[in-house]
Formats: structure tokens, sequence, C-alpha cells
């Protein structure tokens, strides 16, 4: 039995951006972060607005580089290296970025997670909430304050 890791970011509530925005911003961050290591990787969204806002980003937010991405069931065959979708994920990848409310039924597939801790009062409970609950599931779960 793997031993998944999970690391939640704290997001800093002194940025003007939009506080939501700021977790896509930084899911994409971690997407091309693992992308370099060689990990596949799978975002999953609230919706499928979210996932199409995600898939926006993905092309703009580092003009530099350029992270291969599809949404479930686009693209080829295996997906490309980072996939999102706002449904379960039906191939298996290493890292997870979690932008739901809630810890999926899944998220034992994954050896990684990465989860967000908004500066909201109110989003920032759910944060708590999923804490408690990866731990519940034996994970290994830390945070850190999310740079960039």
């Amino acid at each position: 039995m793997m031993n998944t890791q999970v690391m939640f970011y704290l997001l800093n509530k002194e940025t003007s951006a939009d506080k939501l925005q700021l977790a896509l911003l930084h899911s994409c961050f971690q997407a091309a972060y693992f992308y370099r290591q060689q990990q596949r990787v799978f975002i999953y969204c609230q919706d499928q607005a979210q996932a199409h806002q995600i898939d926006e980003l993905l092309w703009s937010f580092e003009p530099d580089s350029f992270v291969p991405h599809n949404l479930s069931g686009e693209g080829p065959k295996q997906g490309s290296a980072v996939e999102i979708s706002w449904q379960p994920p039906t191939n298996r990848r290493p890292v997870l970025i979690n932008l739901t409310s809630t810890v999926p039924t899944f998220a034992h597939q994954f050896s990684q997670i990465v989860d967000f801790v908004p500066s909201d009062e109110q989003l920032k409970q759910s944060a708590r909430e999923r804490f408690k609950a990866y731990r519940q599931l034996g994970f290994a779960v830390d945070n850190q304050p999310a740079t960039q």
C-alpha cells in the first residue's frame, strides 16, 4: 500500500487577485512543476466551467513555457501530461490537484495530492475538513505557503 503525500498550499490573502482565481493559478504552477518532473497530473475541478477556465489558463499563465494538457476525453488516447476534468479519472496518474471542496472518492489512487487553503474563512473551514479527512485515510498531510 502506497503512502499518499498530501500538500496543502496556503494561499496568500494579501493579494488583490480574485481568491478563486488564485487557486486556479497555483494549480497551473503545480501542474507545470510536476510536468517538468515527468509526472502525469490529473486536475480535478468543481465543475465543467472551472475545467474550461483551467484549460484556458494553462495556455497563457507562463508565456515562455508550454504545459501539454487536455480536458478528459479530448486529445491523445492516453491523454496528455496534464488532464483536466470535473469527473473521476479514467486512467492512472500519480499526481492529483484537487480544486473541489471535498476529498475525492478516488484520492487513494494517487501518490501525491495537491490541495489549497484559501484565505477566505468559509473556504478555509472546508480545507480544514479535507485536511482531517485525508489524515483519516492514512495519508501523510503537510502544508506550506504558496509562493510565486
